[in-house]
């Protein structure tokens, strides 16, 4: 069985949409990352996706500053991050640790 995980803080739609292109990004950069990656085509299969999701990020902000909505609640967001494994997936963007070879 699974660990229950924490809730996720109480978010606006709109900032729920930014969370989500955000880490949706966050996976498309992972999968790009050179120095992780295993083939040219899954890069570049990665990079086509990260134009719509960059666009879906910017809607997304549009949308929240449209709204008034113009402060970004930073420890709320992280909270909500981490809840949906941010940290995991943003590692993905570093560089591995050097080999022993």
């Amino acid at each position: 069985m699974l660990p229950e995980l924490p809730p996720l803080p109480g978010l606006t739609r709109a900032e729920g949409e930014l969370l989500d292109r955000y880490l949706e990004v966050l996976d498309l950069l992972g999968r790009i990352n050179p120095a992780r990656g295993r083939d040219t085509y899954g890069g570049l299969r990665a990079a086509q996706a990260l134009v719509v999701a960059a666009t879906g990020l910017r809607d997304a902000l549009t949308v929240m500053f449209e709204r008034g909505e113009r402060e970004v609640y930073a420890g709320t967001m992280a909270r909500a991050m981490r809840v949906l494994d941010g940290e995991r997936r943003a590692a993905r963007l570093m560089l591995p640790p050097p080999s022993a070879s």
